[in-house]
């Protein structure tokens, strides 16, 4: 099983081939291609090969399959005794990539 481990706003995420991601929301259409050019690790039936901190020539192709949002979070914040109470909420907007093809080149 080929994989790889690609870095999409601040945060690292595991790509297999034909699998689905959902990183932090990017610009684009759904069906937009995406290539993904920061790549940490790629393994590759045992073998593997890490950056040092990328891996050059080496690209991840996805596509947009949607764009959904993320669970609804609560937030409090309180102050006893003091008649103060704050309720906000939140909810993350996510993009999800299909992930294609892992350029070893």
């Amino acid at each position: 099983m080929k994989y790889a481990i690609v870095e999409s706003g601040g945060k690292q995420y595991r790509a297999v081939e034909g699998s689905t991601i959902e990183v932090d929301r990017l610009q684009g259409e759904v069906g937009d291609q995406v290539v993904l050019e920061n790549v940490l690790l790629v393994a590759d039936e045992g073998k593997f090969k890490v950056g040092t901190p990328v891996i050059k020539g080496v690209k991840v192709n996805a596509t947009v399959a949607g764009h959904v949002k993320g669970p609804k979070l609560v937030v409090f914040r309180y102050r006893p005794k003091k008649r103060i109470r704050v309720k906000t909420g939140h909810r993350q907007q996510y993009t999800r990539l299909k992930i294609e093809t892992i350029n070893l080149e």
